[in-house]
């Protein structure tokens, strides 16, 4: 059996569709989950897995279940821009890992295959804020102000599908959007012709309407921070939020929290986009944190602990 597991957010689908592109399989089993279900190796039995593809997923969070599934004998294709760590030395993995601040999937994958498949990343590469790669790809492939917009949409729509506490909080399941991109070998023709992103977009204007009228919280500093009520337009809408927040203020870092039903919060963090650095190590100094150095996150912040956040915030982005 081979597997496709893929992060549910704009990189992952648009990366694994430009995988398929060149490797088509139409009987692959589908893996993945909201943006942050990041640990989505661990349950699969490498007795039965033969294979498997991984796409924008952190290998640091999947790392002990990536080496019980090398140890079976399963062949793995491992596609990633997330910190690391150490990367296994085994035949049976090809890692194209690069945590460069200005990549992303998406990019990553086309670039090995030739960039064969520029406009897939392009929406890639905006599903993730990375305005200037996308824009400098959009030019390079000699595209119009308003077809790289509608690029842009795109890959913001599907990003901003991908937040959520649970696949309930979503508009459509990752699997299901991708799988809507199947058949089509041009973004353009998808817009044109699929349904599902009338739906997007209806929705990311009401749920960014909703958090553009939420205050600045008062915190030192050039750096932002908005705390959003625990709802799930408010967990939709949470990551591109804090990216268009990002693209408003380019030199301040962002903290966008959101309240989980525990009562915890769950935080997108946005390095400012004039010094991209930090993030992940900011995030990953908590238990449930990750992410890479442009933009990272923490699932589960005990409410009691927020001051010490802000001040590790604030001293990180004064």
């Amino acid at each position: 059996m081979h597997c496709d597991i893929f992060n549910g957010d704009a990189d992952g689908i648009f990366s694994l569709h430009i995988f398929r592109l060149e490797n088509p399989d139409s009987g692959s089993r589908l893996i993945t989950g909201v943006k942050r279900d990041i640990r989505l190796l661990f349950g699969l039995d490498g007795e039965q897995v033969g294979s498997l593809a991984v796409f924008d997923i952190s290998l640091d969070s999947n790392r002990t279940a990536l080496g019980e599934l090398l140890q079976a004998g399963c062949r793995i294709d491992y596609f990633d821009h997330h910190f690391a760590g150490d990367i296994p030395d085994s035949p049976l993995l090809r890692a194209r890992i690069d945590t460069s601040a200005e990549t992303c999937t998406a990019l990553i994958v086309n670039a090995e295959f030739g960039g064969r498949h520029p406009l897939w990343a392009i929406c890639g590469a905006y599903g993730d804020n990375l305005h200037i790669p996308a824009e400098t790809l959009a030019r390079a492939q000699g595209l119009s102000p308003e077809q790289t917009r509608r690029l842009q949409e795109l890959g913001e729509l599907f990003n901003y599908n991908g937040y959520g506490e649970s696949l309930a909080d979503l508009h459509f399941p990752p699997d299901r959007l991708y799988r809507a991109l199947q058949g089509f070998t041009s973004p353009f023709d998808y817009l044109d012709q699929a349904d599902e992103p009338a739906v997007l977009r209806e929705g990311y204007r009401e749920d960014l309407h909703r958090a553009l009228q939420l205050p600045v919280e008062p915190i030192s500093g050039r750096s932002r921070l908005y705390l959003l009520p625990g709802e799930a337009w408010a967990r939709r809408v949470a990551g591109v939020f804090a990216n268009l927040k990002a693209q408003e203020r380019p030199e301040a870092a962002h903290a966008i929290a959101t309240e989980n039903a525990d009562g915890s919060l769950r935080f997108s963090v946005r390095a400012p986009l004039a010094d991209r650095r930090d993030a992940d190590r900011l995030c990953r100094a908590y238990p449930s944190g990750g992410g890479r150095a442009a933009a990272a996150g923490i699932n589960a912040l005990p409410a009691d602990q927020l001051s010490g956040f802000i001040d590790r915030f604030t001293a990180l982005y004064p």
